[in-house]
């Protein structure tokens, strides 16, 4: 059987989602909380990775296993045994060919701006701080110009690698930038997105308000140089909201959160 499994955390004290060598992941954490409640191996495949000190409200991950079990059930026991900063917010199952990165439609995420002279301490694990003044017509102009269907590769981290290399033609559908009290609030609606992309994006955009950089990002998608972009935003800001699938429940999801 197969299980989808919506996960939220705090990312603040671990190293990413996906397993490493040098630290405590997210993936870590589940996997173990599963197996120990399965008492057999299990192998989490998330939807994709987020790195140290990013958040998710809805990250997603799959796994298999041949015990029989009420995923209510499954959900409350791997919460228990869970840290308070990462927690399992439904489980369902699914198709047995379902897979969580590869069935995947699209994303959301959010990155948060502190905006003002004082930094909120209740809000500094999640949001970055902007000193100064901030043009956010200019901001907004020069989101516009992202989206669509563009190669995306000037706004990649090592862009010889990985997908990037194989194929860096994203669709981002949507980039808003909302007021919310205390500063703003940038929403990233795409198909996919490279790695650290949100992060470039948001660094340039905020070069843009500062007047460090012209409005003119349409011309750095043409030059294709991630040296001529802004600099990659801090991770504190950024919350992977949800995985878009196109896929209907089964009717078995737990989805009440401990």
């Amino acid at each position: 059987m197969r299980f989808k499994l919506t996960i939220s955390y705090d990312g603040t004290i671990y190293c990413g989602w996906q397993v490493q060598a040098n630290g405590t992941s997210i993936q870590t954490l589940v996997q173990k909380a599963i197996e120990t409640i399965l008492r057999h191996p299990i192998f989490l495949t998330g939807a994709g990775r987020t790195d140290a000190g990013v958040h998710a409200l809805g990250q997603t991950a799959h796994f298999d296993t041949s015990v029989s079990i009420d995923p209510h059930l499954l959900r409350y026991s791997a919460n228990a045994l869970l840290p308070p900063d990462i927690r399992i917010v439904q489980i369902e199952r699914v198709p047995d060919d379902f897979h969580a990165r590869y069935w995947a439609a699209g994303k959301i995420y959010h990155y948060h701006l502190q905006i003002g002279a004082i930094t909120d301490p209740t809000t500094r694990l999640y949001r970055v701080p902007v000193f100064g003044k901030i043009d956010r017509a200019a901001m907004e102009q020069a989101a516009k110009q992202l989206i669509g269907t563009h190669d995306f590769i000037a706004f990649a981290n090592d862009p010889s690698r990985g997908t990037a290399a194989r194929d860096s033609i994203r669709t981002l559908k949507r980039l808003d930038i909302i007021e919310q009290p205390g500063g703003l609030r940038l929403e990233f609606e795409g198909d996919g997105f490279l790695y650290k992309m949100v992060r470039n994006i948001t660094g340039t955009l905020l070069d843009v308000a500062a007047h460090r950089r012209s409005n003119d990002v349409a011309s750095l998608l043409q030059q294709k140089n991630r040296k001529l972009a802004g600099p990659t935003a801090p991770p504190q800001g950024l919350f992977l909201i949800k995985v878009l699938y196109h896929l209907k429940s089964s009717g078995m999801a737990a989805n009440d959160s401990k």
